[in-house]
């Protein structure tokens, strides 16, 4: 196995291949289907450029700079940044924690519950729930925390801009899905457990990590 520096640098002669073919593609004269080639070697510049961006935050890291450095750099918080790039060791084992999303649909599912409970099918939505959240995300609870939302942000308006967020954070996989209130942002979190069922259901500051 190459050291970092000797990946890096295939990575990085690699990435400058690929832009220079994509900037070449963009030059040229297009025809209709050629416009999907430029899409497909946008795509493999994306590609490589997210592998030299780990490999170059993990040499960072190697170096001795904080997760708060990385993370103001990168214009995110640090747990952000530590969730997309760190590679935390599972206490339990001592190996590296998997951080592979597993669950298929998982942002279709998020936003098909928080959308049931947002419009109070409480029913619809309390199928998807675990045992611990089925006892515990009571009308009376929820009826509070919309409240609380409504005092801070004013009247629901619909679902915001931007894909929803999908990551597997320890055994769960967790989703963020953007809000729109009249007085500003939220979002919906969704996390998972590993028998696909809801195991909680939040509303956030957007900037919540």
């Amino acid at each position: 196995m190459a050291d970092p520096p000797q990946t890096l640098t295939a990575l990085s002669g690699l990435l400058a291949e690929q832009a220079s073919l994509l900037a070449q593609a963009v030059g040229s004269p297009l025809t209709s289907p050629a416009y999907l080639d430029l899409v497909r070697r946008a795509r493999d510049v994306d590609d490589v450029a997210e592998q030299v961006l780990k490999l170059c935050v993990q040499q960072c890291r190697d170096a001795g700079h904080t997760w708060q450095e990385i993370g103001d750099l990168l214009g995110v918080t640090r747990q952000a940044a530590f969730q997309r790039f760190g590679k935390p060791i599972d206490p339990r084992t001592g190996e590296p924690m998997d951080k592979t999303v597993r669950m298929a649909g998982a942002a279709e599912r998020a936003i098909a519950i928080v959308t049931a409970v947002l419009e109070g099918r409480m029913d619809e939505a309390r199928q998807s729930f675990n045992a611990q959240v089925l006892e515990a995300f009571t009308d009376e609870v929820r009826g509070s925390g919309l409240a609380t939302v409504t005092g801070l942000v004013g009247a629901f308006e619909g679902f915001g801009e931007g894909e929803p967020f999908v990551r597997r954070i320890g055994d769960h996989t967790v989703v963020d899905i953007p809000l729109r209130y009249e007085a500003g942002d939220m979002k919906a979190r969704v996390a998972f457990d590993t028998d696909e069922k809801v195991a909680g259901i939040f509303i956030l500051a957007p900037e919540t990590p």
